[in-house]
């Protein structure tokens, strides 16, 4: 099975493509660009599927990062996803940041229990843990620090992510969000294709809201 796999849920436009069946990335783009997913994203695939040697025609799944993330970078990806499913009559699965960002530490640790932990600011933390084997224990959720930090403290596991120093006061080096798109082809491709259309997790409201005191009266 051929995944092309989709992230621009945070400061990085990615794209991937992956040959499960031998188990081997054939392609890989990445720009980080903080802003403008939406203006970037078709070059970044175009590049990917460059390197890789197939067509979009090729692709049997689509893959693409849900959130939690960037508000508008993640509505980029999923609409791109479900709109190339659509015209290629295949399936597209979602793929949470908290699982890539935990899969990517089981990398590095296996055989260890994970905590995913993202600094949503204004004293939130976007929370997850993970079995040794990359089973979810909970559901993803935004908690205040404090609820965070008490529920770390119990936490026989690695922490991830940009809020382990607000989780672990020894926390020493880089924690900053990573979500590694060949990590993201690798679970789309072992995802379940029959939980639905992708659709953005979003764990709170966005911060910018219509003022509708200044709205003006329809007649």
């Amino acid at each position: 099975m051929i995944v092309l796999a989709l992230d621009t849920a945070g400061v990085d436009c990615a794209a991937a493509v992956y040959d499960s069946g031998r188990n081997t990335m054939l392609g890989e783009a990445s720009d980080m660009i903080g802003k403008g997913h939406a203006e970037h994203l078709m070059g970044v695939i175009d590049r990917a599927l460059e390197q890789a040697g197939v067509a979009l025609s090729d692709i049997d799944r689509l893959a693409v990062t849900i959130g939690p993330g960037s508000f508008t970078g993640i509505r980029v990806g999923v609409a791109a996803a479900r709109g190339f499913a659509l015209s290629l009559n295949i399936p597209a699965v979602g793929i949470t940041t908290l699982e890539v960002m935990a899969a990517a530490q089981r990398a590095k640790l296996p055989g260890r229990a994970v905590l995913a932990a993202m600094d949503a600011k204004r004293d939130e933390i976007y929370l997850q843990s993970f079995a040794a084997d990359g089973a979810p224990l909970d559901e993803a959720r935004a908690v205040s620090v404090a609820e965070a930090q008490a529920f770390a403290s119990d936490f026989d596991g690695e922490i991830t992510g940009s809020a382990t120093p607000l989780l672990k006061p020894d926390a020493a080096g880089d924690y900053a969000n990573s979500f590694p798109i060949s990590i993201v082809a690798r679970l789309g491709a072992a995802a379940n294709p029959n939980t639905g259309k992708p659709k953005p997790l979003y764990l709170r409201g966005p911060d910018a809201k219509p003022q509708a005191g200044y709205a003006i009266a329809r007649v």
